[in-house]
């Protein structure tokens, strides 16, 4: 069946990271080589999160796991602190180099183009205008609207409910395997960007694409 709509991850997916990096390195004293484990267990906590019903916005869980990590490795870090490493930066990220041109291309095959995220919407909106990425986009889905975090089933099948589509119909393209596996567990199709550092979960069905950037992922769907 045809693709008629394409949902994209956004954080690291979309954006590039490095601002954030800089930013989290320095309130960890210098070390910028911490952005890893800091995204990792604020993905760990959202799941936390959601599979205790607490749901609470990602920035903020960003924001309590820096702590931890300052804590783990004894930075002196207040939360005000870790409030201006977050929120600001999480918001100023540029798009990688090769997701606009990919868009345009892809707007102009007519294939609906919606985002499916773990941000709340208004630091979406924020990410998209610094972006300058916004016009592209038809929707714009946080995952604040069932209070779950992916790869929870309950965002994917929103916004298939959203969009009154069939997830047949529809492709997941995210640099995360975790992601990629909440939406192959609902029927969607996948396609795994490989950005530097993302590797594939082995003990997950492989994505139905791999690709090394944006620019394949029209071929890639057959649009």
């Amino acid at each position: 069946m045809a693709i008629k709509a394409i949902f994209f991850d956004v954080n690291e997916t979309t954006l590039d990271l490095a601002p954030l990096k800089a930013s989290i390195g320095a309130a960890l004293g210098g070390r910028e080589d911490l952005l890893p484990l800091w995204f990792t267990t604020l993905l760990q906590y959202s799941l936390v999160d959601t599979l205790t019903q607490t749901y609470r916005d990602f920035a903020d869980v960003g924001v309590a796991t820096l702590q931890m990590i300052a804590q783990k490795y004894d930075v002196a870090l207040t939360r005000a602190q870790a409030e201006d490493a977050v929120r600001d930066p999480f918001t100023k990220m540029p798009a990688h180099p090769d997701v606009i041109p990919a868009l345009q291309e892809l707007r102009a095959s007519g294939v609906r183009l919606v985002v499916l995220a773990n941000s709340a919407a208004d630091v979406l909106a924020a990410q998209f205008e610094f972006a300058q990425i916004a016009p592209y986009f038809e929707r714009v889905i946080s995952v604040e609207e069932v209070k779950a975090f992916k790869p929870d089933p309950r965002p994917y099948l929103h916004a298939l409910k959203t969009l009154d589509l069939r997830a047949e119909e529809v492709a997941m393209v995210a640099a995360h395997a975790w992601d990629l596996a909440g939406a192959k567990k609902v029927g969607l199709r996948t396609v795994f960007v490989a950005r530097k550092g993302q590797v594939l979960y082995p003990n997950a069905a492989r994505p139905d694409h791999v690709i090394p950037s944006f620019a394949e992922l029209k071929a890639a769907l057959a649009l």
